[in-house]
């Protein structure tokens, strides 16, 4: 079994190398690291020694607004920082170790900028977003992102109230385009681990509550935004905190089954991008 899941994955990883290669031009067009203050003291992180160090693929995290609804604003260190950096490499580090990805070991912060600097960057990681907001413009071009073959990972909004402020945001990105619940046999779920037994993924805030949701949010949603091709385009984890099971994942309190399960989800999605 061990052998026949190294031979698949060897496969898989060969196709998404010549995916990404072909239709997002990587080594030469990634850009310099940039890093950010975080608004979580207790997330941050020593920068890795090869962090500009040229590799096939990068995880980028989306940078937004606030919504002004929460009287927020716009903030370099808004809610796109959270859990940032140190879950953002936590994760990358588990890419290496349990892939054949050759993926750099920092992220990068990518803004809806008007620039083409978001073309460079496959996959792109939002975390928060109950709590986004987009103009006209970010909106249009997270789109166009997406309709190039452009990847979107969302986690970390739990209840009505956020999922309501979600929705008005990916609704000005896709107005056309349906949420729907992913099914079990949903391909996502199965390009490297079979995940057929996913559960709630809490937040740090289980190890002082013993609670596994927060806010109304008591049932973990596996949802998507299909493209016209079937490939999802937006993966949405919603009830869930993966960036919190990433970034304690080395903290003995935190539970090795929930931690090891969120490393799967994202596995399973890193994977899924590169190969379709």
């Amino acid at each position: 079994m061990l052998l026949w899941r190294q031979m698949r994955l060897r496969t898989v990883v060969i196709v998404a190398a010549v995916a990404i290669c072909g239709c997002w031009g990587l080594l030469h067009a990634q850009k310099p690291f940039r890093e950010y203050d975080t608004v979580e003291g207790h997330a941050e992180s020593d920068i890795p020694p090869d962090a500009n160090v040229p590799h096939e693929w990068t995880r980028a995290r989306l940078m937004y607004p606030d919504y002004t609804g929460f009287l927020l604003g716009y903030r370099r260190r808004g809610s796109w920082t959270i859990d940032y950096p140190r879950s953002d490499r936590h994760l990358l580090y588990g890419v290496k170790r349990l892939t054949r990805i050759d993926s750099r070991s920092v992220e990068q912060p990518v803004a809806l900028d008007n620039s083409d600097d978001i073309y460079n960057w496959p996959m792109m990681y939002a975390v928060e977003v109950g709590h986004w907001q987009f103009n006209p413009e970010q909106a249009a071009q997270l789109r166009e992102f997406l309709d190039r073959g452009g990847f979107l990972m969302v986690d970390d909004f739990h209840g009505s109230v956020e999922w309501r402020v979600f929705l008005e945001g990916i609704k000005q990105v896709y107005p056309d385009r349906e949420i729907v619940d992913l099914p079990k046999a949903e391909p996502i779920f199965h390009t490297l681990y079979d995940l057929d037994d996913k559960y709630q993924i809490p937040g740090a805030q289980y190890l002082r509550s013993g609670r596994t949701y927060e806010q109304d949010g008591y049932q973990a949603e596996w949802k998507g935004i299909y493209d016209d091709k079937g490939r999802v385009v937006v993966a949405i984890c919603h009830n869930m905190d993966l960036g919190d099971a990433w970034e304690w994942s080395d903290e003995p309190e935190y539970p090795a089954e929930l931690a090891n399960m969120a490393y799967r989800i994202a596995m399973n999605y890193f994977v899924y991008d590169l190969s379709h």
